[in-house]
């Protein structure tokens, strides 16, 4: 039990530093290997592996979701809220109702963004740390929808929330930080279309990340030069679009490429300022490249 829950860690890691596709083989292969143990399993352990399985299932569910694939990120989040309602973990389900809050985000699901992450807060434990995740989610829902006072509302009581939250002592979203609450203000800014706040706040939280997060930043890099690119900056947009290619290069996240995707398309009125040319020509050969490895 304690070599699965220390190999969960290490592929935690793994995934953070080298990305989505040096894990989720193997993240899979331990689903298999939980299933198979807990046929002979009985009582508490029996528990544990069901518990185990389940925080497995919502962490390949996350690989899917940076690998680019909503489906199956949905599938495998829909696996660990059957797994963990039969553990009876109440803060366990209540992550995994906030996840599906954050993947509607991701994917701009306007119907159900905001009424998951409402949910995820019924469930969770008043003034806890997995409530302050849902309502930080329920935030860019609101701005995706186009309420920007909803938005910053919701924002705002996260902030005041943070000091509280550190000392909770789930194990849940121990990320949640003050750096990665304004990544969230600065996506709702973009979703609103407020391109020149957008990209100040991502610069800003970016610059606040603590180490050990390179896809992520990443990912945080492209969104603030679509930001950028928003507000006509195009040669700054370029060179933080290159950046982030980098990190794409490194990690193969899907979510940094889909992003870079929407930045080629912004910068196309100035394909022929230099800057713009080169990020260009630099992404349309990672591209082919992944298609190439892919095939």
């Amino acid at each position: 039990m304690e070599h699965l829950r220390r190999t969960r860690r290490l592929l935690i890691d793994s995934d953070n530093l080298l990305g989505p596709r040096q894990v989720v083989g193997a993240v899979r292969d331990h689903i298999q290997v939980i299933q198979e143990l807990r046929r002979d399993a009985k009582g508490l352990d029996r528990r544990d592996l069901m518990e185990l399985q389940t925080q497995y299932g919502e962490f390949l569910s996350w690989i899917y979701q940076d690998l680019g694939n909503p489906e199956a990120a949905s599938y495998w989040l829909d696996r660990a809220m059957q797994w963990s309602h039969t553990v009876g973990d109440t803060d366990l389900s209540t992550y995994v109702m906030a996840r599906k809050a954050q993947l509607a985000g991701d994917t701009a699901d306007l119907v159900d963004v905001v009424d998951l992450a409402e949910a995820a807060q019924r469930m969770a434990r008043p003034r806890s740390r997995l409530a302050a995740v849902a309502r930080t989610y329920e935030a860019y829902g609101h701005a995706l929808r186009g309420d920007a006072d909803e938005s910053e509302r919701a924002i705002d009581d996260v902030r005041n929330a943070l000091d509280g939250a550190a000392a909770d002592p789930t194990p849940w979203g121990v990320w949640l930080s003050a750096s990665y609450v304004e990544i969230h203000r600065a996506q709702g800014l973009e979703a609103l279309g407020k391109h020149d706040q957008a990209a100040d706040g991502f610069a800003a939280a970016i610059r606040m990340m603590p180490d050990g997060y390179h896809r992520d930043r990443g990912v945080y890099m492209a969104r603030q030069a679509v930001a950028l690119a928003g507000a006509r900056v195009p040669e700054q947009a370029a060179a933080v679009g290159m950046n982030a290619l980098m990190v794409a290069g490194d990690t193969g996240s899907g979510r940094i490429t889909n992003e870079l995707t929407r930045l080629d398309k912004a910068l196309t009125p100035w394909q022929r300022v230099p800057e713009v040319e080169e990020f260009r020509t630099a992404f349309d050969s990672t591209l082919v490249h992944e298609t190439e490895t892919e095939a």
